[in-house]
C-alpha cells in the first residue's frame, strides 16, 4: 500500500504531465525544468523575476495571489497594467508575452504550461 505524505510546496513545485502523472521536484535557482504538462508551484517572492517578460506557447497560465501584491503587464495591451493583491486571480492566454512585477512580499500560487516557452533578458 503507498502511503500519502505531506509536501513542502516551499521547496518544491509539482509536475503534472499529460497522462496526469503526478510528481514533485525540488525548487532549485535558475531556470526552471521544462517539462509536457503543467506546473504547479507557490513561490515567495520579494522582487521581479529576472527575466524582462515570459511567453507559455502551450497553454494558459494561472496566476492566483495568496499574500501580497503584483502588477501584471502585457505586450499585447502596455498600456494597461493589472493589480492583484491577496485572494485575485487571472488566466494570462498562451501565447501573450507578460510580465510580473512584485509591489510588495508576495506569495504567489501558479499552473504554468510547458515545455515550450520563452524568456526575455531585462531591458
Amino acid at each position: 500500500m503507498t502511503k500519502i505524505v505531506s509536501e513542502d510546496v516551499a521547496t518544491c513545485s509539482v509536475d503534472i504531465f499529460r497522462d496526469l502523472f503526478i510528481a514533485k521536484r525540488a525548487r532549485l535557482s535558475g531556470s526552471p525544468a521544462k517539462i509536457d504538462g503543467m506546473t504547479v508551484g507557490i513561490v515567495t517572492m520579494t522582487e521581479d523575476a529576472p527575466h524582462g517578460g515570459e511567453v507559455h506557447p502551450d497553454g494558459d497560465e494561472f496566476l492566483y495571489v495568496v499574500l501580497g501584491r503584483v502588477q501584471i503587464t502585457t505586450e499585447s495591451d502596455p498600456n494597461f497594467a493589472l493589480t492583484l493583491g491577496p485572494g485575485e486571480a487571472c488566466i494570462v492566454p498562451k501565447g501573450i508575452w507578460h510580465k510580473v512585477s512584485i509591489l510588495e512580499k508576495t506569495q504567489l500560487f501558479h499552473i504554468t504550461p510547458g515545455p515550450n516557452g520563452d524568456h526575455r533578458p531585462v531591458a
